[in-house]
């Protein structure tokens, strides 16, 4: 089991509050994405349930158990760092071993635990290599099975992937959905990459200033954000935001359009603008198009054998039931 609640939780560092109290549940079983900006309190957060920070108040409850004041050792939960932290003279078998060892687990179970995380993990063929031969992707295999060999009831992953390159967070990410559904256990991830919290995550939390902003499932933050900071930190590229005369035909302070929900012409269409900056990427091609008269910068995600250049005046069509509105305070309007 591996149900976690947050009663009322906050944190201060001094006079400074990082967390204003908060709830929040994450129910057994569950991939849990916590994305917001740099600064916005998400490892913080992580760590007061790993319980490697005090709270100031509330209460954290793992599986019922009032766990607020429980030594990390001793609440069940395994945590993955940014950094690898890997000794580097052991190895990779007696890495993954350290943490049993050190709990006194029989070397019979060890080794059982040990060859169904390298199983599961793909490292079975370098339990005998030491960490300085191995890629950076597999280091990180490393840790998370150092991990998985604790039997935790739920992971905490504090930002893993960000020192791996392009090519490997995208294979890793793969691999740590693929251990999600295999073992079934909570996983609780955070991180500051959108697209991470997109293709992983069953419920995202967002934060802002460590405020939980919204909870939802990745599709419903994209199609019903609560408001104009969920609505730009989710999706890729960020949301077009447009304010003034064409905001209030539709009743609204702000309205927002996705890159992808506007259609792109040579003659047609209620806006125009002049393309600054066009980006190929084969399957799609992004217009920044400006001298709009409706906002600084208007980004298009078209398809990618569209083949406007920088100069070139085109038309552009918002699709009308996917225009997004927001009040003055920056709330959605149903």
């Amino acid at each position: 089991m591996g149900r976690i609640t947050l009663d009322k939780v906050s944190k201060r560092f001094g006079d400074v509050e990082v967390i204003p109290p908060l709830d929040l549940t994450i129910e057994d079983g569950e991939f849990t994405v916590f994305v917001g900006p740099s600064g916005c309190g998400k490892s913080t957060l992580l760590r007061l349930i790993a319980g490697l920070e005090d709270t100031t108040s509330g209460q954290i409850r793992i599986d019922s158990q009032d766990a607020t004041h429980v030594p990390p050792a001793k609440r069940g939960l395994a945590m993955v760092f940014q950094s690898y932290a890997l000794y580097p003279h052991m190895s990779v078998r007696k890495n993954i071993a350290f943490p049993m060892k050190m709990a006194g687990v029989p070397e019979d179970e060890q080794k059982r635990r040990i060859e169904a995380a390298a199983n599961a993990l793909n490292l079975t063929d370098y339990l005998d290599r030491r960490p300085g031969q191995l890629s950076g992707g597999q280091r990180q295999r490393v840790a998370i099975g150092r991990a998985i060999v604790r039997e935790p009831s739920a992971f905490l992953f504090d930002e893993p992937l960000s020192n791996l390159d392009a090519a490997l967070r995208v294979g890793m990410r793969l691999e740590i959905s693929e251990l999600h559904e295999r073992l079934k256990t909570t996983m609780i991830y955070v991180t500051h990459d959108q697209v991470e919290a997109m293709t992983m995550a069953d419920k995202i939390v967002v934060l802002q200033a460590g405020v939980i902003e919204q909870v939802g499932s990745p599709l419903e933050l994209y199609h019903e954000p609560r408001n104009k900071f969920v609505a730009g930190f989710i999706g890729s590229p960020k949301m077009n935001f447009i304010e003034g005369a064409e905001a209030g035909k539709h009743g609204a302070h702000t309205i927002g359009i996705r890159p992808e929900h506007i259609a792109v012409s040579a003659d047609e269409g209620p806006w125009s603008g002049a393309v600054s900056v066009s980006e190929h990427l084969g399957s799609d091609t992004f217009f920044h198009v400006h001298d709009t008269g409706l906002a600084e910068t208007i980004t298009v995600r078209a398809d990618g054998e569209v083949g406007f250049r920088h100069g070139d005046r085109i038309r552009l069509t918002p699709r009308a039931e996917l225009i997004h509105k927001f009040d003055e305070n920056g709330l959605r309007i149903a």
